[in-house]
């Protein structure tokens, strides 16, 4: 029996037209170039007939998705329909942190790929750092349980039969403090000693890459050489953003000669000619020279910019424009919002995922990428980041017919098979609970820093009041109450409602840590007990669906409160 009587798919389709009966027949396929646009697709069910009509291969596989959901929903007996869709993207892209700590097992990334092929998304990234296994230099990622070359050749692969473009992603200038805290690299540091970020706080050790060295350069022409001939993809993001250390350090001398932009930019020109010597397209991340707009023509011929903002309110509208004026090719790039959140900030997605649908479509945008990030020890299970993909992979195939999408009635249909309609409301009330403490916090939720110290740089507490935290630690038990009564048809329904009662576990720890920092009489001993209890799950919980290495420092993220308690 169908779950819902109206059809939900995920993305939903831009022109659907429902008929009177049902049908049984067993497919036809044709290839049309004249049906649709390119990657689109008709499908027509009637009484005695199901025919899928894609413009080309992309719109075919497409169309089979649309009936691979259809029969999910209604099984064996489809509703008579007339479906017609093509993406507003070309690139509808999905970049996933495999560097916070998190590497996901084999397993789970072929997974993952099944299911973004299901969302029509067509190219996945994993975000690197340090987690590729670069010969030669072993002392980087030993713990890491990093990717190998076969592994990369054996997913690459696999992307490609579901259509999905596998880009290699490697920082080459910010966030490279997993290698400079080595002695080894630390020569190559742009700030060895530490550099002050934009928002006043300080950055302990090096960051960054000095980009005057030419030994920077030939670090990455080694990293390249041994990363990029495991893809079939020509693009390669090649990342370059939140460099905020550069000019404070061994470059300063020239920043102040030539200006930060300059210096940048002459990086970011070599760069590409290392990228450009393996047949690669560079991608890049525009923050930093969206901040020198002046400069913005200057940056090398056929690079991709990446404009990301992650908050309701992101300039995506602006930022576009500015890069169309420009003449600069670029994608939009959204958020989850699962990071520094533990359950995610469903409000804030959903606007953040408009705003940049609709800036990329107005300018001109390549692609949309949408990013899912593990900051500070990428302490959010996979199904918090369900929604936010989910939503995304909707909102960048067609924004008209998926702007207001049903977002729980969808997931609980389409991802998270749950027959009680329990669990899509759960992610996205749970998500939501960032709102009730009564302030807001950019790019995190202030639970996230109560229960993380390291991550705060800022007092967590400012703010804070015992009624905001009550108010937060009720919407965590209303929304996950109704956990058991869901039945979900996935192999790992149980895993998921051990992620989602842990998660609420860590909010309430937050809350309940909170009241105490208030000076409430909690015992210190419980809520050791009660924290110790919540990182050994979390440890089963990672282990489910990820390697062991980085675990170890994703549980001490947790752990730090102990001192507190003691």
């Amino acid at each position: 029996m169908p779950w819902h009587d109206s059809i939900v798919l995920l993305p939903m389709p831009r022109r659907l037209q429902r008929r009177t009966g049902t049908s049984a027949a067993a497919p036809q396929v044709v290839v049309d170039p004249a049906i649709a646009k390119p990657q689109g697709y008709r499908l027509s069910i009637s009484s005695d007939r199901v025919q899928i009509i894609g413009h080309d291969a992309h719109g075919v596989f497409y169309g089979r998705q649309t009936l691979a959901q259809l029969r999910r929903q209604f099984g064996d007996t489809l509703p008579c329909v007339e479906i017609e869709d093509w993406p507003d993207f070309a690139v509808r892209g999905l970049l996933l942190d495999i560097s916070r700590d998190k590497v996901p097992t084999m397993h789970t990334l072929l997974g993952i790929v099944d299911w973004l092929a299901e969302l029509k998304v067509n190219q996945l990234q994993l975000y690197t750092e340090h987690t590729f296994a670069y010969r030669g230099h072993e002392g980087v990622w030993r713990d890491a349980d990093p990717m190998t070359g076969e592994q990369i050749r054996q997913l690459d692969a696999y992307c490609q039969t579901r259509f999905i473009d596998l880009v290699p992603n490697q920082n080459s200038l910010g966030h490279m403090h997993r290698w400079l805290r080595h002695a080894r690299y630390l020569p190559l540091a742009e700030a060895p000693e530490g550099s002050d970020r934009p928002d006043g706080s300080r950055c302990a050790g090096p960051f960054s890459l000095c980009p005057t060295d030419p030994r920077s350069l030939d670090l990455l022409a080694d990293l390249y050489s041994q990363l990029l001939p495991n893809f079939s993809s020509k693009l390669f993001n090649v990342g370059c953003d939140e460099t905020f250390d550069i000019g404070q350090g061994r470059s300063r001398d020239q920043c102040q000669a030539r200006g930060v932009a300059t210096v940048y930019l002459d990086f970011l020109k070599k760069v590409r000619e290392l990228a450009s010597a393996h047949a690669r397209q560079m991608m890049f991340w525009a923050d930093v020279i969206l901040h020198h707009a002046k400069q913005i023509t200057q940056i090398p011929p056929g690079a991709i910019a990446l404009n990301w903002g992650y908050e309701a309110d992101h300039p995506f509208d602006a930022e576009a424009g500015l890069l169309r004026q420009s003449g600069v090719p670029f994608y939009v790039c959204p958020g989850t919002s699962s990071w520094c959140s533990i359950a995610g900030r469903t409000d804030n997605m959903l606007a953040n995922q408009r705003i940049a649908a609709e800036a990329g479509l107005k300018h001109g945008a390549l692609g949309h990428l949408n990013t899912d990030w593990g900051d500070f020890g990428h302490l959010q299970y996979w199904p918090m980041s369900f929604a936010g993909i989910a939503a995304g992979a909707a909102m960048s195939w067609c924004l008209q017919a998926n702007r207001d999408l049903p977002l729980a009635q969808a997931l609980d249909v389409q991802v998270f098979c749950d027959q009680a309609a329990v669990s899509g409301k759960l992610a996205c009330e749970l998500g939501n609970v960032y709102r009730a403490v009564g302030r807001a916090a950019p790019n995190r939720s202030v639970l996230f820093d109560i229960l993380v110290p390291s991550a705060a740089r800022n007092d967590p507490m400012q703010g804070i009041t015992r009624e905001g935290l009550d108010a937060a630690e009720a919407a965590i038990d209303n929304a996950i109450k109704p956990l058991r009564q869901s039945q979900m048809q996935r192999a790992d329904a149980e895993l998921i409602r051990g992620e989602f009662a842990n998660a609420a576990a860590m909010l309430k720890h937050a809350c309940r840590k909170g009241r105490w920092k208030l000076g409430a009489k909690d015992s210190t001993g419980d809520m050791a007990a009660e924290l110790e209890r919540i990182i050994r799950v979390h440890r089963d919980c990672w282990l489910a669906r990820n390697r062991p290495g980085g675990l170890e420092q994703s549980a001490a993220r947790l752990a730090d409160n102990l001192a507190e308690y003691r």
